[in-house]
């Protein structure tokens, strides 16, 4: 069976930039798009399979079809017929609110389904591009909420000056905000459950404010504090760089300029790749030949053994 690839979702919203559209090579006009969903299970925003003999099929309903051969044994008994993960490329021209999202265990308690735990991976930014992540200092539920009303949360959290290449893991909990001029591919659990702590005394397009979620989140943070919430990492050429292993996900970056055999011949899951600078080309097994370039995101079947990958290309691997 191929890889396969989607038909991306674009959303148009008041924070979206301009970055998306030319970084995935489309001729489509859509302006403020601040984000792409790549590759979604999340009902109703399900993306449609764009090559081969599953063309034009939804995404969940590929998993019902073909099961453990799609996802992996082991992932459909866990997930059944929803895909386990959502990936995204956001684009922010302002600050995005800042969020929570609930643990697993918090979600089902609230009557969610699940909850969220996600990473990020920073594309070519603006230069002066920061983000928010995670507590810098101790603070009790009760202060964070007097924080929230008197617009000091923001001194709480750890602002970070990011560019291309930097990397950060937000497990279910971690407090954040994607700041102005920030890019990047995004990985998370199969969830739309956020938590709007505070959003700038902003307006929407009607002059409303934009609903927040303060009682919510105060059961959801995490409120330990941590020295450096970045995620450290040496860049390596011609090889997987390990970023993220958690219950969710594991995530590597890749950055080959020569030729390289990746082996998934004892891993029971599905590949995703999400390209991010240069285009190669990947061959399977089987003798399936598919391209990668930035701005594309493929899925890779469980079945697969073995995918050559040839050229210049930088790219992100996750799997379950």
């Amino acid at each position: 069976m191929e890889p396969l690839k989607f038909n991306a979702l674009l959303k148009s919203t008041i924070w979206g930039g301009e970055k998306i559209i030319p970084f995935k090579h489309l001729d489509v006009q859509q302006e403020n798009v601040g984000e792409s969903w790549e590759i979604s299970g999340v009902p109703g925003n399900e993306t449609v399979v764009a090559n081969g003999e599953y063309a034009g099929k939804k995404l969940n309903e590929l998993v019902h079809e073909l099961k453990g051969k799609l996802v992996g044994e082991a992932n459909y008994q866990r997930f059944g017929d929803e895909f386990p993960l959502l990936i995204k490329f956001i684009d922010a021209r302002q600050d995005l609110s800042i969020q929570v999202h609930p643990t697993d265990e918090i979600a089902k308690r609230q009557g969610k389904e699940r909850g969220k735990t996600e990473m990020w991976y920073l594309l070519p930014s603006d230069a002066d591009a920061t983000l928010l992540c995670g507590l810098k200092q101790q603070i009790t539920p009760t202060q964070y909420a007097e924080m929230v009303e008197n617009d000091t949360i923001c001194d709480a959290i750890s602002r970070y000056d990011v560019k291309e290449g930097d990397c950060f893991f937000l497990p279910a909990g971690r407090i954040h905000a994607i700041g102005t001029g920030c890019f990047l591919a995004e990985i998370q659990q199969t969830s739309d459950v956020t938590y709007r702590i505070y959003d700038f005394k902003r307006k929407d397009k009607d002059g409303n404010y934009r609903e927040l979620h303060t009682k919510q989140a105060a059961e959801c943070i995490n409120y330990n504090v941590e020295s450096n919430y970045r995620t450290e990492y040496t860049p390596e050429k011609n090889q997987g760089v390990s970023l993220v292993q958690c219950p969710y996900f594991n995530t590597a970056v890749y950055d080959l300029d020569e030729p390289m055999t990746i082996d998934y011949s004892e891993l029971d899951s599905f590949v995703i790749l999400i390209g991010l600078k240069g285009e190669g080309t990947i061959t399977d097994n089987e003798g399936n030949v598919t391209t990668l370039r930035a701005g594309e995101s493929i899925l890779v079947p469980a079945t697969t053994e073995t995918l050559k990958v040839e050229g210049n290309v930088k790219f992100l691997e996750t799997y379950v």
